[in-house]
């Protein structure tokens, strides 16, 4: 039976002539039909009939990356196709009934939270929350017994033969006993017996390694889905990572992508189990949140170990040691396929890390390591000379230095000697090849023994002539380093707070017409000054019109970040270039007028990202010096952007897209009224230092407008009170970011209903009232799975103090931050206004050896 004949049959039962226009991709495999969803990628699937989609969800072989995208697609679906409801609810049909066919338990916990408002899925949120819930609350080793006497169907993953990808991120109540589940045959749903020995796994899954001999015999049961090429597990906590690797080996043949991000479990020396159970694997993420401790951002005035308690027996570790970098080496080749590794964040990662990485993995091509702070110049060095195939290095805020600049330049790297004598012959460098190097934040202070300065810049800058994305941002750059740079394919330059100039810019602008990414936020040596009054005073500052024009001419631009000098006129000179903009930011030093922020919204509709951020740092004023003497310029005459509610609501009303929108630290008067727009598709709001007069019926308004925020910024919001936890709570249940500063008397009474938003992963709370309880970080880690990240002040405990957990009790915490500050007048000299600056912080960071850094 072909494909067109299959169709033709579903169509003549369904009485449905159009199935080609809808969201279906069908494949006939010999006289079945085995329905795909591609549910949202097209506007007619609010078309379908009911009956025809009630029975492709509910076929045994119905393919999706998770269950989420089968709530989303169902959710697009039934909003769609309101009209076919007014004679189905006629007849006594509950069109919510579609819902059950989802999988509740399985769905992304924040996802679950998110729906709590939804008109259609509110119910079954509940339902799905409690039993994650439920599945979380039960220890692993019985996770089982909790629907012992009941079928387990609703708790396998689904698989099919086409399954490609299986996307599990953000499900902490995923276990090694739901994804055994998952891959064995259905009928251990309902045998008792044969659920016995998924229990029984579970119970002995800290064994696996001492003894595999029960584990294999049992494992020959499981099914293999060979079409299963990426695996998502980011986020899921509860996950035995050792175990799971060796059920991935066995029922995921041909995996080729591993995702398991934010999982502080999951250490780098399990790339060697990966590599010896996933062959065929080629990209591993192992991304965790950076460590607030880089070296280059902050100054420590003191630090001590933490005691730690004896390594639990429910973890071990794959038998890595120094040895094995020798064992390794014997083969004399790499013993991977992995072209692609992902470990940013990693702070424990040490040289003799690298040394094993790079000798395991030889044939990378892209390495990330951002923020991987431990590890040393001549460690970073050392890599680079191992990996010959590297074309995409991320080294920003690590110890990347002169050594590692030799190591990329040398045309002898093969023998580790890469010495200054070898410059010169770049088309033998690894430099020469490189398509992708970001290292910002990599620069030579006094107290560091290495670093990149202006020299070693110029060295590298001339022989990375292939880059298509280059960040330099918080480097030594100068012009006369970037002048270096020859390429002509950059698709991505960041050179964020350095001393480059315009002009230099509009030199790289005019040879790299590609260019879709310009961040130039910070950088002071922007100006120029305009001398058009009879007398030659100075009557403005401008950037260099030359870049903009540049720019003009030569680019299509997607995203732009920019600051000092950036005015109205660079609008105008943009306009064609920015016809594509997805995203702006406008820091301090720019300034943009209404007229230009009004043709900023009707000329680029499209815009997801709008923001507008001029906070100034301690070291405010640093212009350039002949702009500093000028007497004539004060402090609020440059870079101050001036909002008003006009603007706003015509930002609201034009830009229907947008996803993002930050306002801070900006002048105007603006009200509530600004905010009276719905926008659905907006997820992250940043209202810092420009709504003092918000109060808690403001804040209302907006969780009705704004129903779908994931992250929230609010700071200097001092009429806010403690009834207004219960308000975010209630208006964003499904936020995973909250950070409230400078706000009234939100924790004046304690935190409780903040604690209501269950998917938190970030929370900050500082100056919002003295009556944060002691125990609170215990308390919040222990309610909210999720939750990684806390920042408090001590201006806001209760007691004076917190109580810092423990290893054990610290859950999923990676990162806990808390501040001492004093009180500072403000910078902008206003009588009596004093305001609090932090002092100094204590910060605990754990990390994947089980180990913490204080």
């Amino acid at each position: 039976m072909t494909l067109m004949s299959d169709l033709a049959h579903l169509i003549s039962l369904s009485s449905f002539d159009n199935l080609n226009l809808y969201s279906f991709k069908s494949e006939a495999v010999g006289k079945d039909l085995y329905p795909q969803m591609w549910a949202m990628s097209s506007e007619s699937f609010g078309n379908v009939p009911y009956n025809l989609l009630l029975s492709c969800i509910g076929h045994p072989h119905l393919t999706v990356d998770s269950e989420m995208h089968l709530s989303d697609a169902l959710l697009v679906w039934i909003n769609a196709s309101e009209k076919q409801w007014e004679n189905f609810s006629r007849h006594g049909n509950d069109r919510h009934s579609i819902f059950r066919q989802i999988r509740i338990s399985l769905l992304p916990l924040w996802f679950a939270a998110g729906k709590r408002r939804s008109y259609h899925f509110s119910k079954l949120s509940e339902e799905s929350i409690d039993s994650i819930f439920k599945l979380m609350n039960v220890p692993t080793i019985n996770s089982m017994n909790l629907v012992r006497d009941g079928d387990l169907h609703h708790l396998r993953i689904r698989l099919t033969e086409y399954s490609k990808k299986v996307n599990l991120s953000g499900c902490p109540q995923i276990t090694i006993a739901i994804l055994l589940l998952s891959v064995l045959p259905s009928s251990y749903s309902i045998d008792p017996s044969l659920r016995k020995s998924i229990e029984h796994l579970s119970i002995n899954v800290e064994h696996l390694e001492r003894d595999q001999g029960p584990v294999s015999q049992f494992l020959l049961s499981t099914l293999s889905f060979e079409a299963v090429q990426e695996v998502d597990i980011s986020k899921c906590s509860g996950l035995h990572l050792e175990a799971a690797i060796i059920v991935f080996s066995k029922s995921f043949p041909s995996l080729r992508t591993l995702r398991a991000a934010y999982l502080l479990n999951f250490k780098p020396t399990n790339l060697h189990q990966l590599v010896q159970n996933c062959p065929l694997l080629h990209e591993v993420d192992l991304t965790v949140d950076i460590s607030p401790l880089i070296p280059a951002q902050v100054s420590i005035v003191s630090s001590s170990p933490a005691i730690m308690s004896p390594l639990s027996n429910k973890s071990f570790r794959v038998g890595y040691n120094a040895m094995d970098v020798t064992s390794v080496q014997k083969f004399g080749t790499s013993l991977s396929n992995i072209t692609k590794l992902t470990l940013e964040g990693q702070s424990d990662l040490r040289d003799l890390d690298l040394q094993y990485i790079s000798r395991l993995c030889a044939s990378l091509h892209d390495l990330d390591l951002k923020g991987c702070i431990s590890v040393t110049d001549v460690g970073i060095a050392d890599l680079l000379c191992n990996l010959m195939k590297l074309q995409s290095i991320v080294l920003c805020d690590t110890s990347f230095g002169r050594n590692s600049v030799l190591a990329l330049c040398s045309s002898n790297i093969n023998h580790h000697n890469y010495s200054a004598g070898h410059f010169g012959r770049k088309h033998n460098s690894l430099a020469f090849n490189l398509q992708k190097l970001h290292m910002g934040g990599c620069k030579c202070e006094c107290h560091f023994l290495h670093g990149v300065n202006e020299a070693s810049l110029l060295e590298l800058l001339s022989q990375t002539e292939n880059l298509k994305s280059l960040c330099l941002r918080d480097t030594h750059l100068v012009d006369d380093s970037l002048q270096h740079f020859s390429g002509s394919s950059l698709e991505m330059l960041d050179v964020s707070n350095t001393m480059v100039s315009g002009t230099a810019l509009a030199q790289i602008v005019r040879s790299n017409p590609g260019l879709k990414c310009l961040k130039a936020r910070g950088c002071r040596n922007m100006f120029q000054q305009e001398s058009n009054t009879p007398g030659g005073e100075f009557s403005s500052l401008s950037i260099s019109k030359d870049l903009y024009l540049e720019l003009g001419k030569k680019c299509k631009l997607e995203e732009i970040a920019v600051g000092w000098g950036f005015s109205c006129f660079s609008v105008e000179a943009l306009q064609h270039a920015m016809m594509p903009l997805r995203s702006i930011t406008v820091g301090l030093g720019g300034s943009l007028g209404e007229d230009a922020l009004r043709k900023l919204s009707a000329t680029f509709p499209m815009l997801e990202s709008l923001i507008l951020h001029f906070q100034k740092d301690k070291t405010f004023p640093l212009l350039p010096k002949r702009l500093s003497d000028d007497s004539r310029i004060t402090k609020t005459s440059i870079g101050n952007q001036v909002i008003s509610d006009t603007v706003i609501m015509n930002i609201m009303a034009s830009l229907r897209k947008l996803q993002v929108l930050a306002l801070c630290y900006c002048f105007g008067d603006i009200s509530v009224s600004s905010f009276n727009f719905s926008m659905p598709s907006l997820k992250k709001l940043r209202l810092e230092r420009v709504t003092p007069w918000m109060t808690n019926a403001d804040l209302l308004i907006l969780t009705q407008n704004f129903l779908n925020l994931v992250e929230l910024s609010l700071l200097g919001c001092k009429l806010l009170t403690s009834d207004s936890q219960q308000i975010i709570s209630r208006g964003w249940p499904g936020l995973t970011s909250i950070h409230l500063e400078d706000c009234g008397e939100v924790t004046k009474n304690g935190v409780s209903s903040l604690l209501n938003c269950i998917a938190l992963e970030d929370l900050l709370l500082r100056h919002n009232g003295p009556g944060v309880q002691k125990s609170f970080i215990l308390d919040a880690s222990s309610k909210l799975p999720m939750l990684r990240k806390v920042s408090l002040d001590l201006c806001d405990a209760s007691e004076g103090d917190f109580d810092i957990p423990n290893y054990d009790d610290r859950y999923f915490l990676s990162t806990v931050k808390i501040a001492r500050c004093k009180s500072q007048r403000c910078s902008f000299d206003l009588p009596t206004h004093r305001r609090p600056v932090h002092e100094e912080t204590l910060v605990l960071v754990w990390n994947s050896n089980n180990s913490l850094e204080q």
